[in-house]
């Protein structure tokens, strides 16, 4: 009598076990009439047959190769494969070993069977990915869900006047639409994704399906569009088919790929809109500038104020916490090559810096020297820009007496083929002039009366700022910009350092020092030229280092940059 091992399998958790019941009974019915014995059952349950990677399938391999049965019996070729490859291999595999492939649908199975029906599964599995993709994609660009949840809203539970479950509805959880608002505020201010998932965690705010909050599910990965910060269906844009996953053939993973901008689909979806314009841009303008400062691959936020930005002054090597809040040359650590080997506290750092700002950039006097310098400069701008308003318009002018003129000659009798391309240039350029003239109007001349006190407030609560712990990653971020490094060197004795700050920040504190001093006096028309021009170069840079926004003016906003070629200022703290 001929040993039979049976085989069944189902494919999806949303079927039941009772279709393994189902198959493996038709099988021993079917081995009774053959008069074969039943040596061994093996089911795969809620397994695709598209992968090899499956217990029971493998189990049935290796009790062939021990010759513990003579036939595999299943109701279909596809219950065992539905990959043209992998049935191939199974096919040859239990030939070899003198197995039998026996199924209820195909019978004793062939050769032209593993072809013809390999091909025929293969091309099934393709057709119903191709269906459900399509199905889908419907259910999106009807501003429905295609599957899932994302972190801010509920799924709809309703049905049809047919009693049929309407899928694909959501609907904003107020409650979890303002954590996600908090979220994105705290991240545009400076807070790292750890430092909000370990505040949301410490109030006892649930994240996604209930569990604790982690940096990566706020964080995410930009491109992929996964993260609170990154999800676009939060400004009422639904992003569906980023990513395609395929399986690996030797694994049977699921691999996720980016799809081509082509083929993902995107969606208007206002009703779901749960965070404003203003601060979304805010979200991407930080991250823009996580990704001009720090170099690929190490977006982290500093730890501490003055964090990367601090420098030996005898090796240009980094300096780095060496002790308890204490700062020293890592070369002369962990190379042995520097001598320098001082080191300065964290608190005295901050304290200096802080000093010199609080010391010299609230000076009344300076204040008023800078703003009546800002405001001559931005009216220079603005007087440019009126007189080229001016060229353009008198350009216009001359213009169409010039085609008045050629209308004029060809009434009289002039050959137009003979001037017509000299017209049509005029005409062109008309078209051109009168463009720019209505796109750009006058700038009216800029006083600010109270700019010296408005500059002295918004300096007063920078200060209040860095010493706030709750706005002090906001401070810290802005005075960041301002400082390229920090350099520490030894005096000649090597009994302490001295400290020197290089940047833009540092240029705004040598022009204090300059004042003070006597090299510069509070009469802006006394000023040399170099020293007009060194406050020229950094007064978009206080502007900064304030937060402070002028008023709106009409006829567009002028934007002061720094001169070219200017290179960051030193000054000794």
């Amino acid at each position: 009598m001929n040993r039979v091992a049976i085989y069944a399998r189902y494919s999806s958790d949303l079927q039941s076990d009772a279709s393994i019941e189902d198959q493996l009974r038709t099988c021993r019915e079917r081995a009774e009439r053959e008069g074969w014995t039943v040596v061994g059952e093996y089911a795969d349950h809620a397994v695709s047959g598209a992968s090899m990677m499956r217990a029971e399938i493998q189990d049935l391999i290796l009790d062939a190769r021990s010759r513990k049965f003579d036939i595999v019996l299943a109701e279909a070729l596809d219950r065992l494969s539905r990959d043209q490859e992998d049935i191939a291999h199974i096919y040859k595999r239990l030939t070899f070993e003198g197995v039998k492939i026996v199924t209820l649908s195909e019978g004793e199975v062939g050769k032209l069977h593993i072809g013809l029906k390999g091909t025929m599964n293969a091309l099934f599995i393709e057709e119903l990915a191709r269906k459900t993709h399509r199905g889908l994609q419907g259910r999106v660009l009807a501003g429905k869900s295609a599957g899932g949840k994302s972190y801010g809203y509920n799924v709809v539970r309703k049905f049809d006047a047919m009693g049929e479950p309407v899928r694909g509805e959501r609907e904003i959880n107020e409650v979890e639409a303002e954590v996600v608002r908090r979220i994105m505020h705290d991240y545009a201010r400076g807070k790292s994704p750890r430092k909000i998932a370990h505040e949301l965690n410490a109030e006892g705010i649930p994240g996604p399906c209930g569990r604790a909050w982690a940096a990566s599910t706020i964080n995410g990965h930009r491109s992929r569009g996964t993260g609170i910060v990154n999800n676009e269906l939060y400004v009422g844009i639904q992003v569906w088919d980023r990513r395609k996953f395929m399986k690996d053939p030797t694994t049977g993973a699921r691999t996720a790929r980016m799809n081509s901008s082509a083929n993902v689909t995107r969606v208007e979806a206002p009703h779901m809109r749960i965070v404003d314009q203003d601060l979304w841009d805010e979200v991407r303008a930080y991250q823009n500038g996580l990704d001009r400062t720090y170099a690929v691959g190490d977006k982290r936020r500093p730890a501490r104020l003055f964090s990367n930005i601090l420098k030996c002054g005898c090796c240009g090597g980094g300096m780095s916490i060496v002790a308890k809040d204490r700062y020293g040359c890592s070369t002369s650590r962990n190379k042995g090559t520097c001598d320098n080997r001082l080191t300065v506290t964290e608190a005295e750092i901050e304290r200096r810096v802080l000093a010199a700002l609080s010391t010299r950039l609230m000076d009344a006097e300076l204040c008023a020297v800078f703003c009546q310098e800002y405001t001559q400069h931005l009216n220079r701008v603005r007087m440019e820009q009126n007189a080229s308003r001016a060229r353009h318009g008198q350009e216009l002018e001359r213009i169409e007496r010039e085609i008045k003129k050629i209308i004029q000659s060809i009434k009289d009798g002039v050959d137009a083929t003979l001037i017509k391309d000299e017209a049509n240039a005029l005409q062109r350029r008309k078209e051109q002039l009168t463009a720019v003239l209505e796109t750009t109007e006058d700038a009216p001349v800029l006083i600010h009366p109270n700019m010296a006190h408005r500059y002295k407030v918004q300096i007063q609560n920078l200060m209040g700022a860095l010493n706030d712990p709750e706005h002090r990653d906001e401070a810290a971020q802005i005075l960041r910009k301002l400082i390229d490094r920090i350099v520490f060197t030894p005096t000649e004795d090597k009994s302490a350092l001295t400290i020197d700050m290089i940047g833009d920040l540092a240029g705004i504190l040598l022009i204090t020092d300059k004042k003070s001093s006597g090299k510069l006096n509070g009469n802006p028309a006394s000023l040399s030229s170099a020293q007009r021009s060194e406050i020229e170069q950094v007064k978009d840079v206080v502007g900064v280092a304030a937060k402070r926004k002028l008023p709106p003016v009409s006829g567009g906003q002028v934007t002061v940059v720094a001169g070219a070629g200017f290179e960051p200022a030193t000054f000794r703290l």
